[in-house]
């Protein structure tokens, strides 16, 4: 067997640009959910507007990449408020509903409508040149880590940006603003009591959550070097939920450790159990297009054992669920 080439697989996918985008929305999650205590069920939505908004400007108008970006992250802000202004004086059902609703809408929308400039599912390509061009690395033959060179720019870029936005979130955390946050989500009655506007930092924490998620959208936009609609359906979202209740929600290093952990772990069973299902004996019970159901299945077993063990998550602390739970 070869664990070598699992080992070396689980890093690969672990730190791709794939866990990375999923890190970035996950470390959205948690500034809304584990800091703000707000229910958002459509972070796909987020991340879909940065892919697309960005890839379709660059690709049909030749808008360049900054201002492609700067305008997605418009975009995303603007989503934020559509979603917050008429649901965030409501009870917390209500935006999960309507987050959920509207990242099907846009799923929907990139998918099928204006095919000028989202080409239905094809979906959007040819608008990493700008971002390419920029690449430092020296042209190498063969492969880093089996990451080809512009794939380990794009990882390059990604992590810096998880660095610079965790810091930021520890600082914002750490401050009078995020106290208020995390009051918020302990009891807000009480926080209105001390003249607080629950609402307007609701709203600011959706906001900020949503554009850490549009980065999300950025980084796999980059990576695969195209943007497409499926991509973002429902499941996108409830596997970054899932990394960030594995890492421990609340906690800065929580999203970033889940989604490295989920990514490795799956790819790790999956070579593994694949190869396993090359020998005669386990081949009677497994062949390799069930080794990739099982492996699902344990990762779902050890999720199981988390939440019965550990619900806190690996890095959560099990004093601020026993807080939220009264």
């Amino acid at each position: 067997m070869d664990i070598i080439g699992a080992v070396t697989g689980a890093l690969h996918d672990g730190f791709g640009y794939l866990a990375v985008s999923f890190c970035l929305a996950a470390i959205g999650l948690n500034i809304q959910f584990g800091y703000a205590g707000l229910v958002n069920f459509g972070q796909a939505a987020f991340l879909s507007v940065g892919g697309y908004i960005m890839g379709a400007a660059i690709a049909t108008s030749g808008v360049p990449t900054v201002l492609a970006i700067l305008l997605a992250i418009a975009f995303s802000v603007a989503l934020a408020l559509i979603l917050g202004i008429p649901t965030l004086r409501l009870r917390a059902d209500y935006l999960a509903i309507v987050t959920i609703a509207a990242a099907e809408i846009l799923r929907l929308v990139f998918g099928t409508s204006f095919r000028t400039y989202f080409h239905g599912k094809d979906g959007v390509t040819g608008f990493t040149a700008g971002f390419r061009s920029l690449n430092p690395l020296p042209n190498y033959d063969g492969f880093f880590l089996t990451y080809s060179r512009e794939e380990l720019w794009t990882v390059l870029v990604g992590w810096g940006l998880v660095i610079m936005i965790s810091l930021l979130t520890w600082a914002l955390m750490r401050s009078p603003w995020g106290r208020v946050l995390r009051g918020i989500r302990e009891d807000e009655d009480a926080m209105r009591s001390l003249g607080k506007n629950v609402y307007g930092y609701k709203i600011q924490a959706l906001i900020l959550g949503g554009v850490v998620g549009c980065a999300g959208g950025f980084v796999g936009a980059f990576g695969a070097a195209s943007v497409q609609a499926d991509t973002f359906n429902l499941d996108f979202t409830f596997i970054a939920l899932t990394m960030l209740i594995l890492g421990g929600a609340a906690r800065i290093l929580g999203p970033v450790v889940g989604a490295v952990m989920f990514w490795a772990i799956l790819s790790f069973l999956g070579s593994v159990l694949t190869q396993l299902a090359g020998y005669p004996v386990v081949a009677q019970f497994m062949n390799a297009d069930q080794a990739s159901i099982i492996r699902l299945m344990l990762v779902g077993l050890v999720l199981m054992l988390l939440m019965i063990y550990r619900p806190q998550g690996i890095f959560g602390d099990r004093r601020e669920l026993a807080l939220d739970a009264h």
